[in-house]
């Protein structure tokens, strides 16, 4: 897709990047409040001035359509700093809480501060997504950021590096561009929180480097989302919402589902409507739509035909190398063992496995590490609280894919292996701050009994007032 190379940072400039954040983070500039809500509102300018270029970038690296790229990143993104500067001032204000007898006089109250120096990894699928999301709740915390865009979309990366610092206060941000080898680099430093997306043998050194210097993270991964589908599903909705939310950007999205689990009495009018339902949405032949994506690049596109071969294809399968295609594919009939079943697929195919007895799933769930997402199709309401409360996962839906992440005040984030850690909304803002406790006492009523020399009398009232 994209020719676009661009010049890697150099080991000292890394060093000289962040050691210019610190001295900006160390002047107090970024505490106030009016420097905060700069920041936001230049994250929103730069939405509305540069959406077409955005956009373009997008579409450069990955062919997304326009309207996905608008309601993915753009949409989403503005949305994330709107709501964050509607609720800026209630954020940054001091909680009181309640002072026992013990503490009087005394007030208590804890009081949120900006953690430091931010660094933030990005994946190559939601590129501005993905950094200037947790950019809004960085900021709004009062915060410097370090952006390292992936190498792979290289045209958001080389955008991301020039609209950044034209936007943002220049003295707050910056961007690191490179592979591994940088990302390595970056890790030596200390920082004072950092977020990686991607996958999990990155995000083990990741948490290793990190733990050198006691850094907090907060990894955004993946891993095998299931869509459950009981025999009370709605099947014409679940076949229309599972194919918009797995086939978008070429089913490259941590959040999709990554196989369908459906009813055996369901499972031929389900994978009959999933047909009809991507015929409807991308024609005949989606390499000809306008509305479908591309893989990233040729090793992926080798990993993901790599996977036809297991099981049985009932749908799809055509592939283009020289395009980076793959058809939207449907598998029945997987080996358990296989990688299509053991791995994150990330890609367009969808297998179908059936089950029987409701104890089927959570025998198989049990066995499972916990997914960063799980979907419930079911009209049953019994049947959708039964999931909901017995299968652990980073976010849920029920009869839809994807959408917790438009509700501002649904953290996203993963449990066990899909992850650690959230961020959007409000979590967010606290994701990137410290809440520092604080006890102001006043000097009347000094109780003596706290005080040596103790004796019996002191004792009686200090339980007192420890009740």
């Amino acid at each position: 897709m994209n020719q676009i190379t661009t010049e890697f940072t150099a080991a000292d400039q890394i060093d000289a990047d962040i050691a210019h954040l610190r001295t900006a983070f160390a002047s107090g500039k970024t505490r106030s409040l009016q420097w905060r809500k700069a920041q936001l509102k230049g994250i929103i300018r730069l939405i509305d001035e540069q959406e077409d270029a955005i956009i373009a970038a997008i579409q450069a690296d990955l062919r997304k359509s326009r309207v996905e790229a608008f309601i993915a990143e753009i949409a989403a993104i503005k949305k994330e700093a709107q709501y964050a500067l509607k609720n800026l001032k209630r954020w940054t204000s001091k909680k009181k809480v309640k002072t026992p007898m013990l503490a009087q006089p005394g007030k208590s109250w804890l009081q949120p501060e900006p953690l430091g120096v931010v660094l933030c990894i990005t994946a190559w699928n939601f590129p501005w997504h993905q950094s200037l999301t947790p950019m809004v709740g960085a900021f709004a915390a009062g915060n410097c950021v370090l952006v390292k865009p992936s190498e792979l979309c290289a045209t958001s990366a080389a955008l991301i590096a020039k609209l950044y610092p034209q936007y943002l206060d220049p003295d707050a941000v910056a961007i690191v561009q490179g592979g591994p080898e940088e990302t390595q680099a970056l890790l030596r430093n200390k920082f004072d929180h950092i977020i990686y997306t991607g996958g999990g043998t990155v995000a083990r050194i990741v948490m290793t480097a990190a733990a050198q210097h006691l850094t907090p993270v907060t990894l955004e991964l993946g891993g095998k989302s299931p869509a459950i589908v009981d025999k009370s599903a709605d099947i014409k909705m679940t076949a229309r919402r599972l194919v918009w939310g797995k086939f978008q950007c070429a089913g490259q999205i941590c959040i999709t589902a990554d196989y369908v689990f459906v009813h055996k009495s369901k499972k031929a009018e389900l994978i009959a409507a999933l047909k009809q339902e991507i015929a409807n949405g991308l024609g005949a032949d989606p390499q000809q739509s306008n509305d479908y994506a591309r893989i990233i690049n040729a090793r992926h596109h080798d990993r993901l035909t790599g996977l036809l071969s297991e099981g049985r294809i009932v749908h799809g399968g055509r592939h283009d190398k020289a395009d980076l295609y793959i058809e939207p594919t449907i598998i029945e009939d997987a080996p358990e063992g296989g990688k299509l079943m053991s791995d994150e697929i990330f890609g367009p195919i969808l297998p179908i496995v059936e089950w029987e007895k409701e104890e089927d799933i959570y025998a198989w769930m049990a066995t499972r590490d916990k997914p960063l997402a799980l979907y419930v199709f079911a009209d049953d309401k019994g049947f959708q609280t039964r999931i909901v409360d017995r299968i652990s996962a980073g976010n849920v839906a029920i009869n839809d894919l994807m959408l917790f992440v438009v509700v501002p005040e649904l953290p996203f984030g993963g449990v066990g292996a899909s992850g650690m850690g959230s961020y959007t909304g409000t979590q967010g803002f606290c994701t990137f701050s410290h809440f520092k406790p604080v006890l102001k006492r006043g000097k009347r009523m000094d109780l003596d009994a706290r005080y040596v020399p103790y004796n019996s009398k002191k004792e009686k009232i200090m339980r007192l007032a420890w009740r």
